[in-house]
């Protein structure tokens, strides 16, 4: 398979929180990657902004480090990195007071794409956009890039959403979702909104139930002070899996459109029912011999705060009525994995004798930690001894499809910053859709608060509480183990 790199138009990327370690995990090393793959034009800048105070060589020795540590060995080489590092420059900026914007007007083209990114706290996104408004750099070329968390409730995010729409105008705001840039995330439309074979079953008629899972081996560790105050519903619920949960149940939009996409995501939003104590669990993952508990991690021996969380959601619309999707999330899991699992119904009457490995089909749409897809099917075992049937794999691993060349596959950053440039926003959830999101999600935290509920502790390493077993055990159902293949 051929990979095709389609250049973007030269522009200057404005990264507030330059010297952050988002910058330096991600940003730079995906701009680094896109220049590497001819799609950075020669003219197109990156300027860093921070408080901190150092020129042009001091910021452009940082980039160099953060491109040896995050960028692999074989893409890097002193020719390519140092071209890219003359592109770099750096403005020390004031967010909350006047220093520096006069010197970031100065730097800036009015007539090239002008993306300001905030990798910085919430709080500042409204101080930061005023002043690009108030000094006039910002203008209508201008695309505003936004992290998560947006918000913790839906007070907040109304009020988030009001600072920027008091500078830009909403269709210039990118509320970026790493998920949504992986490619098993665009392929998951792909394979529902461009192959006859899938979306005809894609209904409670055929499908039994849909588990989407975000597992994570890792604790909270030096993010304690922070998780406590979020927890697993607030972090990873509310906004990734919400979307994955969107991307499935959507109805096809009527054109491959980003507003016509997000007003169909949006749509589930509202749909979902309402969830009562009895179809959620919440988890803390306890101390083990050689790892701190999560009241240790968060220094909080009180905390009630969720480090996993599962729950069984209804959506009251005509294609999903008796489908329920079961969403888990946790940290301190058995491996690193995100994945959705599509699980047919069984066929009406079989003439076969089958194991309960084999009576219905699955489609699992694996985000990491190899992304790609398989479907799989009822086949007869080879050999003689009867009519004896087995489930096997239609697989298809995306780094396997690509050819002998073989092209990595771009990190979801790369090609959602590309998208900012060229002014794509399908994959950038829109202001009313988070705010939807929280709509939903926060009646559940009150009442689990007001109810004092405290997490079901788990043991380190495993697929969480045994009681979010229950949760599926008593429809007849059951998780995916983390451990299979």
């Amino acid at each position: 398979m051929v990979s095709r790199t389609i250049p973007v138009d030269t522009f200057d990327l404005i990264l507030f929180g330059a010297t952050g370690d988002l910058a330096a995990r991600k940003i730079l090393p995906s701009l680094y990657r896109r220049f590497v793959a001819g799609q950075m034009p020669d003219d197109a800048r990156v300027i860093g902004a921070a408080r901190s105070d150092m020129d042009d060589k001091a910021f452009r020795k940082l980039v160099a480090k953060a491109l040896s540590t995050y960028v692999a060995e074989s893409k890097r080489d002193k020719k390519t990195i140092d071209a890219f590092l003359a592109q770099c420059s750096y403005i020390a900026v004031d967010a909350m007071g006047d220093g520096g914007w006069a010197e970031l007007k100065a730097s800036v083209r009015d007539e090239v794409v002008k993306a300001f990114y905030f990798s910085v706290a919430p709080s500042l996104f409204g101080p930061l956009a005023e002043r690009l408004r108030s000094n006039g750099i910002a203008c209508e070329n201008s695309r505003l890039v936004v992290e998560k968390p947006f918000g913790t409730d839906l007070a907040t995010a109304k009020k988030l959403n009001a600072d920027l729409a008091a500078s830009f105008d909403e269709t210039q705001i990118y509320r970026i979702d790493h998920f949504l840039g992986k490619e098993t995330v665009q392929n998951l439309m792909a394979v529902r909104f461009s192959n006859v074979l899938f979306e005809p079953l894609w209904n409670e008629r055929y499908i039994d139930h849909v588990q989407i899972t975000v597992a994570e081996p890792m604790g909270v560790g030096g993010r304690g002070g922070y998780y406590d105050t979020s927890g697993a519903m607030r972090d990873m619920v509310q906004n990734h899996l919400m979307q994955l949960l969107c991307l499935t149940a959507m109805e096809p939009p009527a054109t491959f459109d980003p507003d016509r996409l997000r007003d169909e995501k949006l749509k589930v939003i509202r749909a979902l029912d309402p969830i009562g104590p009895k179809d959620i669990v919440r988890g803390q993952y306890k101390a083990t011999d050689t790892a701190p508990s999560y009241i240790e991690d968060a220094e909080n021996p009180d905390s009630k705060t969720e480090s996993f969380v599962a729950m069984k959601i209804g959506i009251s619309n005509w294609r999903w009525k008796h489908t329920p999707f079961y969403l888990r999330t946790g940290k301190r899991m058995t491996k690193r994995l995100s994945e959705i699992v599509v699980q047919f119904k069984e066929t009406p009457h079989s003439i076969f004798e089958r194991d309960e490995e084999s009576k219905a089909n699955t489609l699992t749409i694996r985000l990491q930690p190899d992304e790609g897809m398989d479907l799989s099917v009822t086949i007869k075992e080879p050999g003689p001894g009867g009519m004896r049937l087995v489930n096997v794999p239609l697989d298809m691993t995306f780094a396997d499809a690509l050819g002998p060349n073989g092209e990595e596959i771009p990190d979801a950053y790369e090609r959602l910053i590309m998208d900012v440039i060229r002014g794509n926003q399908t994959l950038f959830m829109r202001g009313d859709e988070v705010e939807a999101a929280w709509a939903w999600t926060d009646p559940i935290i009150e009442a689990w608060t007001e109810r004092g509920d405290r997490p079901h502790p788990y043991t380190q390493g495993s697929s969480g509480p045994e009681e979010a077993l229950a949760l599926m055990h008593r429809d007849g159902r059951r998780w995916r183990d983390l451990g299979e293949e």
